[in-house]
């Protein structure tokens, strides 16, 4: 245990001035990213796409849930009901605006555009990444810094 009235140890003293004086100068690597690999970006784009369609699906739910409460889909199918109405006969278009605004057909059109999306940006981003290796063989590739933080 050290006291107040014993000095450092020289040794101490200019290792304490070097660690300052290192951790004062940050290190930079210049990198350049001449390859990146498509089956990493796919699992990678997969995974977020996922995520975004869960996402999605729970705001479009939560979005029902409280309009439905609200009343507004009941309104909305009032308003269209009698603006469809003819001359007092049955209804002739066939059409049924309550089938509109299902919850199973709101939820089911939300899956199927969310399945599309996952599909499409995986498959997008592995097809940008093959366009990115080529480029990057003739271009050689983006430049990067990176510094070491403290």
């Amino acid at each position: 245990m050290k006291t107040e009235s014993e000095p450092e140890p020289e040794a101490a003293k200019s290792e304490g001035a070097g660690a300052v004086k290192a951790s004062l100068t940050s290190r930079k690597a210049h990198l350049t990213v001449s390859r990146v690999e498509p089956w990493s970006v796919m699992k990678f784009s997969f995974v977020v796409a996922l995520v975004c369609f869960i996402i999605l699906f729970v705001a479009v739910a939560v979005i029902y849930a409280t309009l439905s409460m609200l009343g507004v889909f009941d309104e909305l199918t009032n308003m269209i009901g009698a603006l469809l109405e003819g001359d007092g006969a049955e209804d002739e278009l066939g059409l049924n605006p309550a089938a509109w605004f299902s919850p199973g057909r709101v939820l089911g059109y939300t899956g199927v555009i969310g399945a599309l999306n996952v599909v499409l940006l995986t498959a997008l981003s592995t097809v940008g990444a093959m366009l990115y290796n080529l480029v990057a063989d003739l271009v050689g590739g983006v430049d990067v810094t990176l510094s070491e933080a403290e």
